[in-house]
């Protein structure tokens, strides 16, 4: 475990998946992560990388070849090489092995990298094509489940999410398939941005905001003052999930680049809904903020 503090926030960042562990509150004295409940949820913010939810089956096609990939990807559950640490960011490393290959068929290098900025933790992932020759095809997203209610005496369902538009459409995963049910999106009515959690809110699992809808989310106390504000600029599609029911006392905000695949796709990789293409020796760059109040 790595660990970086300043005069706002203490966090912590494990070599297992490169994972945010901790985020210390120093100025309200609280943890606000998530720490990891077997009995409602073991991760506290997993990347996920290189794929994000599921494939049907389990399954992928690329170039004819039938590929295994569980959901998620693999990166949240390898350990990462520790890369470097400065006085106020932590770098992390995954690259490719003999036993990704088997389950993707790309040689990448992963650097993943939590830095603080006052009281803003910017997480940074640095996507790399090692491969001279050929294209890469990824997908990558965070999972960061935040504490929720924060304070005594206080219930998940008296907390509210505030989102940066009044009304919103979301899909929802078809459970027999994992697919998303693209073609049935559903409106959520927000008031003055704001919606009330509700154990009902995740019955049927994660909502699934695409087309760059969502730019900022706060959770927030009842009295609507945010506790947590995550941004996430630029990122195509975004998850908001928590398991349906009162004593989980979290909710994820889950920004992400790709997601699972559409109801009915059969195509190979590279036709996947939102999935990136990076060429041959390339670099990207994707990141959001979380910003505690």
């Amino acid at each position: 475990m790595e660990y970086l503090e300043n005069e706002y926030l203490k966090i912590a960042v494990a070599e297992h998946g490169a994972e945010l562990s901790s985020i210390y509150d120093k100025r309200n004295n609280r943890e606000l992560l998530w720490q990891a409940d077997p009995k409602f949820w073991n991760r506290h913010a997993p990347v996920l990388f290189p794929f994000v939810g599921n494939v049907k089956n389990d399954e992928y096609i690329y170039r004819g070849k039938t590929y295994h990939m569980s959901s998620h990807g693999f990166a949240r559950d390898m350990d990462f090489e520790f890369l470097e640490k400065t006085g106020d960011a932590v770098s992390f490393v995954l690259r490719a092995d003999n036993e990704t290959k088997e389950k993707y068929p790309f040689d990448f290098e992963l650097v993943i990298t939590h830095k603080l900025i006052g009281n803003t933790i910017k997480v940074i992932w640095d996507v790399k094509n090692l491969s001279a020759t050929d294209p890469m095809y990824y997908s990558i997203g965070g999972h960061p489940a935040f504490n929720c209610p924060i304070n005594p005496g206080e219930s998940r369902n008296d907390y509210m999410v505030k989102m940066n538009r009044s009304d919103l459409k979301y899909s929802l995963i078809i459970q027999k398939t994992r697919e998303v049910d693209y073609k049935n999106p559903q409106n959520l009515q927000l008031e003055d941005g704001y919606i009330q959690i509700t154990d009902e809110l995740f019955q049927k699992d994660a909502l699934i905001f695409d087309d760059y809808q969502i730019e900022s989310v706060s959770l927030c106390t009842p009295d609507k003052k945010p506790y947590i504000t995550l941004n996430c600029k630029g990122f195509p599609s975004f998850g908001l999930w928590s398991k349906p029911m009162s004593d989980a006392r979290y909710v994820c905000l889950e920004p992400w680049i790709g997601r699972c695949s559409n109801e009915g796709f059969e195509g190979e990789l590279p036709e996947k809904y939102l999935i990136q293409h990076l060429e041959e020796n390339a670099t990207t760059l994707h990141s959001y903020t979380i910003t505690v109040h």
